[in-house]
């Protein structure tokens, strides 16, 4: 896939060069809404990109100011169960780079493994599981993308962590932290899979996120994530769960997810 081609195309918009790369998932993209002049751009209209398929996410990119900081915006990702290949699903990760984004920030609508936590609460995350059986890295390595066996100790970068939790901190905003697992999809875990995922010491899952942060890490783009809790996995409530309920309770969160990120703009460490 034509990596400078999308990026040379994107840039023919562009009057300044975005730093910060977002990618917003199923009902966080309202913060797109918060960017000020912005340049969209739907997916549709760049050369090689895919096109967003799921309900709640709006598919155009979102290019412009943020708390005073000049940041491109995913205002919906692609997912592998959509039917696409990893390197698809990773391809705008590729190219932020190419435009020169520096750091990214992870986004996406999660079910809570761990017990203790509530739908609705936000979570940092600290580290995850690739449950997904593919990786976005196989076959050739192009060595000017980045190194062939690529170090993922802090796949999630240590100092923005302790950014965000002081940013929480600062706001008053209870926090969770934790480790989220990746499956494929496009199905919701049965409960004997949820206690499975539990033991292996998982706090949160979902069907997005390992394969754009693996690709960021990979180029050497520093990585924020960020779950909003959507509801419960199966088992820990009796009840059904459905898309629905996902972008529900991420409208109800809206305010303090717009303000938690908001504020990790603004006070960004360089």
């Amino acid at each position: 896939m034509n990596t400078k081609e999308a990026a040379a195309f994107i840039r023919e918009n562009l009057t300044t060069t975005p730093a910060v790369g977002l990618i917003l998932g199923s009902g966080l993209g309202v913060l797109a809404e918060e960017i000020q002049n912005p340049i969209q751009i739907s997916y549709k209209d760049i050369p090689h990109f895919p096109e967003s398929t799921v309900s709640g996410h709006k598919g155009q990119l979102v290019i412009g100011e943020l708390e005073g900081r000049q940041v491109i915006a995913m205002q919906g990702r692609f997912h592998y169960y959509e039917g696409y290949d990893m390197k698809q699903v990773t391809f705008p990760v590729r190219v932020m780079k190419e435009l020169g984004v520096e750091t990214l920030f992870v986004t996406n609508a999660a079910g809570g493994i761990n017990e203790s936590f509530n739908a609705g609460d936000l979570m940092v995350i600290t580290d995850h599981i690739n449950n997904m059986g593919d990786n976005p890295l196989i076959g050739a390595n192009d060595d000017d993308l980045g190194p062939r066996f690529p170090d993922m100790s802090e796949a999630y970068d240590r100092r923005l962590i302790d950014h965000a939790m002081k940013s929480a901190d600062r706001l008053g905003l209870k926090i969770q932290r934790g480790v989220y697992i990746g499956n494929k999809g496009p199905v919701y875990e049965t409960g004997a899979e949820v206690r499975m995922l539990r033991t292996w010491g998982g706090d949160a899952v979902g069907m997005s996120t390992v394969p754009e942060v693996t690709v960021a890490n990979h180029a050497g783009i520093r990585v924020l994530g960020i779950s909003c809790i959507s509801n419960m996995a199966a088992g820990i409530l009796d009840q059904p769960l459905t898309h629905e309920e996902v972008i529900e309770t991420t409208a109800h969160v809206r305010e303090d997810f717009l303000s938690f990120v908001k504020d990790l703009l603004k006070t960004l460490p360089a």
